[in-house]
């Protein structure tokens, strides 16, 4: 009897795209941007009387950067007995990802399965990458890239954040807090191509920055968010870009941009 020979049918690979190569870029770099904040909080939960395990787990667990310092921050203030005030504070900081939850479920996927595997990494930063682009592979690795590599880098950095506290004397100094905003501003930066689009975040961002000595931490960002939200409904500005039937942000005729 002969055999024939047998072939092995595989299913090609899907392109690769300067779209996904810029998604992975974008993700690694916002990764190492953002992880390389993890030292201030490790140093800082040491220093408010959190031991170096605490502080671990603290970052595996609830890992939202904005959660854990404000966490950390009360605690500081007040020791144990502001534990139910610190653990307000984190839960109102987070609750943001919630609506990230809502809006990336398209791009990881509607099964129960990849939901529940991307929940802890639905983040401020992952939900940016991820929307910065168009393609719908793009926006996957994006979001897996920067997710699950921020979850990685995080954690390592609020190890040794925690164990050379000491040494590295007040972290705030070293201004780490600043490579995670130029990060984000990087990506937002190229999407204000349109009056609609920096009002919303001009509105959001004055909003954010009058409310943040007033109100405890978490709730100027659920007010900032709000106000985006009822700014970008109206499309206010937008009315404008659209009346020539021409896309958002493209120049009218007879203007001078």
């Amino acid at each position: 009897m002969t055999l024939g020979r047998l072939t092995r049918v595989s299913s090609p690979r899907p392109p690769v795209t300067a779209e996904t190569r810029s998604a992975w870029r974008q993700g690694i770099a916002v990764a190492v941007a953002t992880s390389a904040y993890g030292v201030s909080f490790g140093a800082l939960a040491v220093a408010a009387g959190l031991d170096v395990w605490q502080t671990c787990v603290l970052s595996l667990l609830m890992f939202t950067g904005g959660s854990q310092f404000a966490f950390v921050g009360v605690i500081a203030s007040g020791g144990l007995a502001a534990a139910p005030s610190a653990i307000a504070s984190a839960v109102l900081l987070g609750a943001r990802n919630v609506a990230y939850a809502v809006r990336m479920n398209p791009v990881v996927g509607t099964s129960w399965g990849a939901r529940v595997a991307a929940a802890p990494f639905t983040i401020d930063e992952s939900t940016a990458v991820a929307l910065a682009h168009t393609e719908p592979r793009a926006r996957r690795i994006g979001f897996w890239v920067t997710g699950v590599g921020i979850y990685i880098g995080w954690n390592l950095t609020t190890l040794a954040g925690a164990l050379l506290g000491d040494v590295l004397g007040d972290v705030r100094a070293y201004g780490l807090d600043a490579a995670a905003a130029a990060a984000f501003l990087a990506l937002l930066w190229p999407r204000l191509r349109s009056r609609q689009a920096i009002a919303v975040g001009v509105a959001a961002a004055v909003v954010a920055a009058a409310l943040t000595p007033a109100l405890i931490p978490g709730v100027p960002v659920l007010v900032a968010a709000v106000v985006a939200v009822v700014v970008g409904w109206f499309n206010w500005l937008g009315r404008d870009d659209a009346a020539d039937g021409a896309p958002p942000g493209t120049p009218r005729k007879g203007s001078a941009r």
